[in-house]
Parts: structure tokens; sequence; C-alpha cells
């Protein structure tokens, strides 16, 4: 071997090493300290769920009586507190019943290497949406409801559909506020790269980044920002006391896979009501639009001046779909 293929050979090994080994050196602290039932509400409940080989504390509110259930999925770095400005209104003619998806909220975070199995992991359980859709029947057969209608805004629209496409009998109907339904996940070499050692030391680094670029977030998923007050985003912040919260949100990020559910929607022939707002920056309103026409058996609310998350920014004529809409399935 000539020196210059020696040199070069010696510069590749040298700046692999570095690549494989440096990230071992970067330190990562545990973060958060309080545990959930700590900061729990005087409302709030919690219910040990089977999930996969093992078990998940889950955190969850109900109230209300009345046929049918509703059961909330919230979306991406949210949690119960996204639902409080419908839930009161709901529970008047109905049992509902919403609860904190693996990852956020006061629910459990299970932990790689003390939870469940490696092949379990490897396949997304328990942080992957098709794990999600088995928690919330899991939710569901504890809670005694046969049958509900499932309400998920943005990631929890697209669990409330796997919910619906893997167990149809359980599912009455759909609401869909602003589903993130369109768009592909990870490919292969990303799904690789994230599940490595080297990623899965330095990850939760990157998801305490939320910290930082969260506030802008929230601020371009609603159409008005100002109506996020200091109370508003404490209780999104709240959540990020419990210890290894970081840890969860990586994990949730390395069990993404592409769902594909934009080639299913045919499938769906149950009713479905799909709202979105007229200023949807986070799953642009056109794609909402665009579902509510692919889906065989769908109805469309666009709500003026409105974003992402209409549940809480766009209460009062949110409401009065999704009302109109649960009367319908009665006639």
């Amino acid at each position: 071997m000539k020196s210059w293929q020696r040199w070069l050979v010696s510069i590749f090994i040298a700046l692999m090493s570095i690549v494989l080994i440096a990230p071992f050196f970067v330190p990562v602290s545990v973060v958060g300290s309080d545990n959930a039932h700590a900061l729990a509400d005087a409302d709030s409940r919690f219910v040990e769920l089977p999930l996969g080989s093992d078990s998940i504390e889950v955190h969850y509110k109900e109230a209300g009586t009345g046929e049918p259930a509703l059961l909330l999925l919230h979306g991406f770095g949210a949690s119960v507190f996204s639902w409080r400005e419908v839930m009161a209104p709901l529970a008047e003619q109905h049992r509902e019943i919403a609860f904190d998806r693996p990852a956020f909220g006061l629910t459990e975070r299970p932990l790689r290497g003390a939870w469940g199995t490696a092949a379990e992991w490897s396949r997304g359980i328990p942080y992957g949406a098709e794990a999600q859709a088995d928690l919330t029947i899991a939710l569901m057969d504890e809670l005694g409801v046969e049958q509900a209608v499932l309400v998920g805004n943005s990631a929890g629209g697209a669990v409330s559909i796997i919910t619906a496409l893997n167990y149809p009998e359980r599912v009455k109907a759909l609401i869909l506020i602003s589903p993130a339904v369109y768009g592909g996940g990870p490919n292969a070499v990303t799904r690789w790269l994230l599940q490595t050692p080297q990623m899965q030391h330095i990850g939760p680094l990157i998801a305490r980044r939320i910290q930082d670029w969260g506030i802008d977030f929230a601020r371009s998923a609603w159409h008005n920002p100002t109506l996020i007050t200091d109370e508003v985003w404490q209780g999104y912040m709240a959540p990020l006391q419990i210890e290894n919260w970081d840890r969860a949100l990586w994990e949730l990020t390395a069990a993404s896979r592409a769902n594909r559910l934009d080639e299913r929607l045919g499938e769906l022939t149950l009713p479905i009501l799909v709202i979105t707002g007229d200023d949807d920056r986070i799953v642009p309103t056109t794609q909402s639009v665009r579902l509510a026409q692919e889906l065989p058996n769908a109805r469309l609310t666009v709500i003026p001046a409105c974003g992402h998350i209409a549940h809480e920014e766009c209460p009062a004529p949110t409401l009065e779909a999704i009302n109109q809409f649960l009367a319908s399935l009665d006639n």
C-alpha cells in the first residue's frame, strides 16, 4: 500500500473513531425530579394497563355520562391539559375520557432496558403509534367502554385512525382535529441511526431543545398567539418536571414509523368529522380539506381565524361542530 493510501486509511479510521466514540464522552445528566402523582390535579386518575409483555401507568381524566363515550387523544407536546376548554361542555351530554399518551403528560415514561423486551422496543413498543392504539383499547377495556367516538388532534388524530383501522368494532366514529395523516415518516436508514447506541446516548440532549423552540412551535400553532398566556404555557411545561421526560421524548422520536395512512383511507367507512382552522401552519389547512375529500364518509368544518388546535383557540365553534356531528350519529 502506498504511503498516501495508508494516510487516507489512517484519516478514515480516525474520523470513524471520533464519530463512533465521541458521543459517549458527552455528559448527559438526568433531568426532572418530581413524581407524576405530585403534579396531578384533584380530578386526575391513574391506571395500570397491559402493553406488550409489560404494563404502563396511564394518567387520565373522566367526566360526564351518556352515550356514545368520547375518548380524547392529544397531539405532540400536549397532554390532557389541552382539552381544558371543551371537557366540561362535552361532559354535559357524554361520558368523556382524556388520557396522556406515552411520552407526554403524567403517564409513565418507560426506559429502555428496564421495561419490556429488546424485540418490542425494536418494533416501536411502547412509544410507537401502533402501540398507542393498543393502549387506547386497553384503556377502554379497563374502563368498560365497549365502543367510543375517538377525538384526536394532530398526532393524536393519526393514533385515532390507526385504532379505528386495527379495531373497527370498537370505534363508532372519528372526530379529527387537524390530524397528521399525510407525509412520510423516517426512512430505514434514519430509523437505524436513531436506534444506534450513540444516538440513544445523546438523544435526550436533542429532545431537551423543546424547551427552547417549544414556545415558537406553540405560537405557530395558534392563529392568535397572544392567547397563549403564562398560565397556558405553564400548563404545557408542567410535565417537563418529571424525571427522564427528555429520554421518553427521544424514545418517541426513535419509535417513529411511516404509517402510510393515506393509502388506507378507503377502509375508513365509519362517520368522520374533520375540523381544521383556516390558518393551520402545522398541518396545513389544505391537507385537512384533502383528507375530508378522500375519506368515504366524512364531513368538514373549517373554522375562520383559527390555527392548529381549534379545541383550545376556538372552543365555541369547535364544540358546535362536534355537537352537531354527534347528534347526527343518533339519526
